[in-house]
């Protein structure tokens, strides 16, 4: 990319994408990993079309899930239009996982030896747009007082390097559970749930992005949802898992502490 400016064309698609209007319902939903699409000046990153269908690429299924939650909340929702092989924007510039040059087993040969500018340009073009949405719908929000809860929907992967996950959904957090300890509950409520209580994943500054900063920083109720792809990976089961999480956060609101 020597003597580009611009990472993106007019070719490629905007750094995120918006569903709904922005309203005064009490939840904004968040997807950091919707898509697994690249910009055109990266090519393939060195990546074969197959591998970029898994995980390490994206979050599958999350997109279609948060868009039908949207529908049935009237909620507004942002998400991330490129694939994390690029850059993930759940995790701060300044760490080495940021822009990968292995992800699991796999080499990303695009994303070796970069330079300052290339590493700037990804940053500024996918990373802070993104963000800068977040921001500019939360200031918003907090200018008109409207009270307001974080939902970050992700998706994770049935087996982990040969070790299977029984989790169907995890509640994540870090320092603050007032959203997560409700939800874990009226999920384990409905029965024949495997419910994770910061499993797969937990919440820490060091491995995660958007909850830290745009949750914690604010004081604002939050929660990230990671659910199983394979429970997730067609319409039928989006639509189921979309139905419940979307029932329950509505039930969730009233059990929410201050």
């Amino acid at each position: 990319m020597t003597g580009v400016d611009t990472l993106l064309t007019s070719s490629d698609p905007p750094a995120c994408i918006t569903l709904g209007q922005p309203n005064d319902g009490p939840f904004l939903l968040l997807c950091d990993h919707a898509e697994n699409r690249l910009p055109h000046r990266l090519g393939s990153l060195g990546v074969s079309a197959s591998e970029r269908q898994r995980h390490i690429a994206w979050d599958i299924g999350a997109a279609a899930v948060v868009r039908m939650m949207s529908d049935r909340l009237g909620a507004f929702a942002i998400l991330q239009n490129y694939s994390r092989l690029v850059i993930d924007c759940n995790r701060s510039p300044a760490v080495e996982s940021s822009i990968v040059t292995v992800s699991e087993d796999t080499e990303i040969p695009g994303n070796r030896q970069l330079s300052f500018a290339d590493r700037e340009r990804r940053i500024a073009e996918i990373f802070n747009p993104y963000h800068n949405r977040i921001v500019a719908e939360l200031d918003r929000r907090q200018a008109g007082n409207i009270p307001t809860v974080i939902v970050a929907v992700h998706s994770f992967t049935p087996v982990y390097r040969g070790v299977g996950r029984p989790w169907h959904v995890g509640l994540l957090y870090n320092r603050d559970d007032r959203l997560s300890r409700p939800l874990m509950t009226l999920l384990n409520r409905e029965g024949g749930l495997v419910v994770g209580d910061n499993q797969p994943y937990a919440v820490s500054d060091e491995s995660d992005y958007t909850i830290p900063v745009h949750g914690e920083r604010r004081g604002l109720p939050h929660g990230e949802i990671e659910i199983r792809q394979d429970l997730i990976g067609d319409e039928a089961g989006q639509i189921v898992w979309a139905e419940r999480i979307a029932r329950l956060l509505a039930l969730s609101l009233d059990m929410i502490s201050p």
